[in-house]
């Protein structure tokens, strides 16, 4: 048995919503998409890859291959616009057969693995601080408060696509365990170890521990638009 929950807020500083998600147990997927571009690029360049993700696996395309066909959907819309302003979007995507798992990503939006372990982060951010920690430049909690924190080496629609990078992890989603997406409003406001506190809760539904990340988010300042989803095996 699988339960979700999913939400998504413009936050508090922001105009547009250009994050997007989509949730899905029937067809086995969920994914979390951060557009970037402005002038509502970032909103065509999210819901394009949305769009394409659930076209390609609906039509039983595999998770990462999805993702490199969303990425020449962006850029086809792109250059047919031909206009100066690139559009690009971030992705975060959860594709679930029986307990089967797969996680695929471009960019900083994550995944997170909840288990009696605790929480831990499946995925690594393609960006200019990770690059920076991977280095030893700087730690993880410095990292958090670096001018440069929001920069990211890699996108759908705006990466050479001869450079791009799916990075992709398997596992098993058992009884108990849940998943966590979530666009970087989450990660930049609220620290792992409160995320954990609240995923970690067995007396809050799926769709509560989302309202409550939500909202710890829009506590922290709501710099960005926040969008989380949890699924979450029975």
């Amino acid at each position: 048995m699988i339960e979700f929950g999913h939400s998504t807020h413009v936050g508090l500083r922001r105009e547009h919503n250009e994050d997007t998600y989509y949730a899905d147990a029937e067809l086995g997927l969920w994914l979390v998409a951060d557009g970037m571009g402005g002038h509502e690029h970032g909103e065509v360049a999210s819901a394009l890859a949305r769009d394409t993700l659930v076209r390609e696996v609906g039509n039983g395309v595999e998770l990462v291959r999805a993702i490199q066909l969303a990425d020449e959907e962006i850029i086809r819309h792109s250059t047919r616009r031909s206009e100066a302003l690139p559009m690009g979007t971030t992705i975060a995507a959860l594709r679930l057969s029986g307990n089967e798992f797969e996680v695929a990503w471009v960019g900083d939006s994550r995944v997170y693995l909840w288990n009696a372990d605790g929480l831990k982060q499946l995925s690594q951010d393609h960006s200019y601080v990770q690059e920076l920690i991977d280095q030893g430049a700087i730690t993880s909690e410095q990292a958090r408060s670096h001018p440069h924190r929001n920069v990211v080496t890699q996108a759908l629609g705006v990466t050479d696509p001869q450079s791009l990078r799916v990075e992709s992890v398997r596992g098993q989603l058992l009884p108990g365990m849940q998943l966590l997406l979530c666009s970087d409003g989450l990660t930049e406001e609220v620290k792992d170890s409160a995320i954990a506190a609240i995923v970690g809760r067995q007396d809050l539904t799926p769709q509560e521990c989302v309202d409550h990340l939500i909202l710890a988010a829009l506590d922290g300042g709501g710099s960005d638009n926040v969008t989380v989803i949890l699924v979450r095996a029975r």
